[in-house]
């Protein structure tokens, strides 16, 4: 290995099975899996790992200190989900020159962006 690399983040819950229902019903990851005591979500190569803490509260009293991103191919069809879920809005899908924008409040408090770039800010990002 030539250098570090950032591939998972631990998701810590007093309730983490119900986190870890929403995030799956929401955003649909690659892999659901459980190896105690963690519940590992994939997303691409990124893994999510759930796991219960004594130390953490009901609710995030700071959920803007760490906001997840995630880059989706269908932004509205992840906002009718978490509709549906009866989720939280920090704020609601909005068009910024062609990508898609939303940030939703999980069962915990966390911040989760929900991204979908367009090709040209996709392309403006991939150049030097």
């Amino acid at each position: 290995m030539t250098g570090t690399s950032l591939n998972s983040m631990l998701l810590a819950s007093a309730d983490p099975e119900r986190l870890r229902s929403w995030y799956v019903a929401a955003l649909e990851p690659q892999e659901n899996v459980e190896m105690d005591p963690y519940r590992m979500l994939r997303f691409g190569t990124f893994y999510l790992m759930i796991d219960s803490r004594a130390d953490v509260g009901d609710k995030n009293p700071e959920p803007g200190r760490v906001i997840l991103n995630f880059d989706v191919p269908d932004a509205r069809a992840i906002v009718a989900r978490v509709n549906e879920l009866g989720g939280d809005w920090l704020a609601e899908l909005e068009d910024r020159d062609g990508s898609l924008f939303a940030t939703a409040i999980d069962p915990d408090g966390n911040y989760i962006q929900i991204i979908q770039m367009s090709e040209e800010h996709r392309t403006a990002m991939s150049q030097p």
